[in-house]
């Protein structure tokens, strides 16, 4: 396809208030866009817009709600005479590291229905002014769409399940000239991650992987690549772009490291004591 010049068009970008989400709006707007920085604050939506420039606008929507994220799209073209790109951006972690075992019910669902629901409600909002004006839905997945999810499954299944998302979109918006993009990012220095990363078990957790893995990288180089990939139309857009080998190896690798993580003592010994801080359980074998 083409390449896709920002340029005077017209973009929404769910969570945008912060993080990925307001670097990502904050750079289309200097490529020419008018955006709409969409949170459920609507707060901080509104002073997002401000320190954006004056082609943004900031609206309060819950991704999870349909009828919102209907009106907010509604409202997009009203404030701006159409919508070329949607980037379904929102997303929430679990409040701490968990097995599927000692997770609540309601933790995990809801987790599932921000970060998968929520981008397919953005996505179903959207998708008639997409298909319209031959534009591009982006919706962001992650490396957990294919790194083992143990300790935050929610998130990993929900990632997994927003990568095939987006697959399915490329290949079916084909035929009506407009596109699909899937982001993945690595650890990205957002509040979500720095959360995380202030968990009690984390270190441990990070222990468990090399540490170049573990490396962070700024919003501004995450949203610097997510505009990239925008404009070039890219199917896939990895940030740091070296996580697209591993992505391309995960039929040979993912096997390799499920074992060797299943029998690691390490790993044995972290699940162990999670679930018995959670559980009441003894930690021993």
């Amino acid at each position: 396809m083409p390449a896709f010049d920002l340029n005077g068009k017209v973009a929404l970008v769910t969570g945008g208030a912060r993080g990925i989400g307001f670097e990502t709006a904050r750079q289309m707007h200097m490529r020419g866009a008018s955006v709409a920085v969409l949170d459920i604050d609507a707060d901080e939506a509104r002073e997002a817009a401000e320190r954006i420039g004056p082609r943004a606008i900031g609206l309060a929507g819950d991704v999870t709600d349909q009828n919102a994220m209907l009106a907010a799209v509604a409202e997009v073209v009203e404030k701006f005479g159409g919508l070329d790109v949607a980037v379904a951006n929102a997303g929430i972690a679990q409040k701490s590291f968990a097995s599927i075992r000692a997770i609540s019910g309601e933790e995990w669902e809801r987790v599932f229905e921000v970060d998968l629901l929520g981008v397919w409600r953005t996505v179903r909002a959207a998708l008639p002014q997409i298909v319209e004006r031959k534009g591009q839905m982006v919706v962001v997945s992650s490396v957990y769409a294919f790194a083992n999810g143990m300790g935050n499954s929610p998130y990993a299944v929900a990632k997994a399940g927003v990568e095939m998302l987006g697959r399915s979109l490329r290949v079916e918006l084909a035929a009506h000239g407009a596109s699909a993009s899937v982001a993945y990012f690595g650890w990205v220095d957002t509040k979500l991650v720095q959360d995380a990363f202030a968990q009690e078990d984390s270190h441990r957790v990070r222990e468990l992987s090399p540490d170049f893995l573990m490396k962070r990288i700024t919003p501004d180089e995450a949203a610097a690549g997510l505009v990239r990939g925008i404009e070039e139309r890219a199917p896939r857009i990895f940030v740091p772009k070296w996580w697209r080998y591993v992505s391309a190896l995960r039929g040979l690798v993912n096997p390799l490291l499920d074992k060797r993580m299943e029998s690691d003592p390490k790993t044995r010994a972290l699940f162990r004591d999670m679930d018995a801080k959670r559980l009441g359980e003894s930690s021993g074998i």
